[in-house]
Protein backbone atom coordinates (compact mmCIF):
# COMPACT_ATOMS: atom_id res chain seq x y z
CA UNK A 1 0.00 0.00 0.00
CA UNK A 2 1.43 3.35 -1.00
CA UNK A 3 1.72 6.42 1.18
CA UNK A 4 -0.87 8.15 -1.00
CA UNK A 5 -3.34 5.31 -0.49
CA UNK A 6 -2.79 5.34 3.27
CA UNK A 7 -3.30 9.10 3.43
CA UNK A 8 -6.54 8.88 1.47
CA UNK A 9 -7.74 6.04 3.68
CA UNK A 10 -7.02 8.15 6.76
CA UNK A 11 -8.96 11.01 5.20
CA UNK A 12 -11.91 8.70 4.48
CA UNK A 13 -11.82 7.46 8.07
CA UNK A 14 -11.91 11.03 9.36
CA UNK A 15 -14.87 11.82 7.12
CA UNK A 16 -16.68 8.75 8.47
CA UNK A 17 -15.97 9.67 12.07
CA UNK A 18 -17.21 13.20 11.49
CA UNK A 19 -20.42 11.85 9.96
CA UNK A 20 -20.87 9.60 13.00
CA UNK A 21 -20.45 12.54 15.39
CA UNK A 22 -22.98 14.57 13.38
CA UNK A 23 -25.40 11.65 13.51
CA UNK A 24 -24.93 11.19 17.27
CA UNK A 25 -25.51 14.91 17.82
CA UNK A 26 -28.70 14.77 15.76
CA UNK A 27 -30.02 11.64 17.44
CA UNK A 28 -29.44 12.51 21.09
CA UNK A 29 -31.88 14.43 23.23
CA UNK A 30 -29.26 15.22 25.91
CA UNK A 31 -28.14 18.83 25.40
CA UNK A 32 -24.74 18.23 26.99
CA UNK A 33 -24.06 15.18 24.83
CA UNK A 34 -25.29 17.03 21.74
CA UNK A 35 -22.84 19.88 22.47
CA UNK A 36 -20.00 17.39 22.98
CA UNK A 37 -20.75 15.59 19.70
CA UNK A 38 -20.93 18.88 17.82
CA UNK A 39 -17.59 19.97 19.31
CA UNK A 40 -16.04 16.62 18.36
CA UNK A 41 -17.40 17.03 14.83
CA UNK A 42 -15.87 20.51 14.54
CA UNK A 43 -12.53 19.22 15.77
CA UNK A 44 -12.60 16.38 13.26
CA UNK A 45 -13.43 18.88 10.49
CA UNK A 46 -10.37 20.90 11.46
CA UNK A 47 -8.16 17.80 11.43
CA UNK A 48 -9.67 16.76 8.07
CA UNK A 49 -8.86 20.14 6.52
CA UNK A 50 -5.31 19.94 7.83
CA UNK A 51 -4.86 16.45 6.39
CA UNK A 52 -6.31 17.55 3.04
CA UNK A 53 -3.77 20.38 2.91
CA UNK A 54 -0.97 17.93 3.73
CA UNK A 55 -2.17 15.51 1.05
CA UNK A 56 -2.29 18.30 -1.54
CA UNK A 57 1.23 19.42 -0.63
CA UNK A 58 2.56 15.86 -0.83
CA UNK A 59 0.83 15.24 -4.16
CA UNK A 60 2.41 18.38 -5.59
CA UNK A 61 5.87 17.29 -4.44
CA UNK A 62 5.37 13.61 -5.28
CA UNK A 63 2.90 13.21 -8.18
CA UNK A 64 3.00 9.42 -7.93
CA UNK A 65 0.93 9.72 -4.72
CA UNK A 66 -2.05 11.21 -6.55
CA UNK A 67 -4.42 8.39 -5.73
CA UNK A 68 -7.58 9.93 -7.20
CA UNK A 69 -5.87 10.61 -10.50
CA UNK A 70 -4.52 7.04 -10.59
CA UNK A 71 -8.02 5.64 -10.03
CA UNK A 72 -9.47 7.80 -12.79
CA UNK A 73 -6.70 6.79 -15.21
CA UNK A 74 -7.26 3.14 -14.37
CA UNK A 75 -11.02 3.47 -14.98
CA UNK A 76 -10.40 5.08 -18.37
CA UNK A 77 -8.01 2.29 -19.34
CA UNK A 78 -10.57 -0.32 -18.34
CA UNK A 79 -13.22 1.37 -20.51
CA UNK A 80 -10.88 1.33 -23.52
CA UNK A 81 -10.26 -2.41 -23.20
Amino acid sequence: MTVGTKLHQALSSLEGLKADMDSFAFETEDKSAKADFMRFSQQLESVKKGLEQRINAIEQMEPQYKVRQQIQNQAQQNKQQ
